[in-house]
């Protein structure tokens, strides 16, 4: 657990990120952290959009093939 340096009560670290959270507390490399995360989310969302438009563009032209 990271330590306030001015508390001496620790510090609760989340490992997700929730949208829209106050983000004053958290340290440079944390906000780094969390940017990292966020940019490889990004990307498998990317992907996963990719694959999606894939098979659908598969499934359309199949389907137009059978019809006249």
């Amino acid at each position: 657990m990271a330590l306030d340096p001015f508390t001496d009560e620790p510090r609760r670290i989340v490992s997700g990120h929730e949208i829209g959270q106050d983000l004053s507390m958290l340290s440079i490399d944390e906000l780094d952290e969390r940017v990292e995360m966020l940019e490889r989310e990004v990307a498998r969302l990317k992907e996963a959009r990719a694959k999606k438009e894939s098979s659908m563009a598969a499934a359309s032209a199949f389907f137009k093939l059978g019809q006249a």
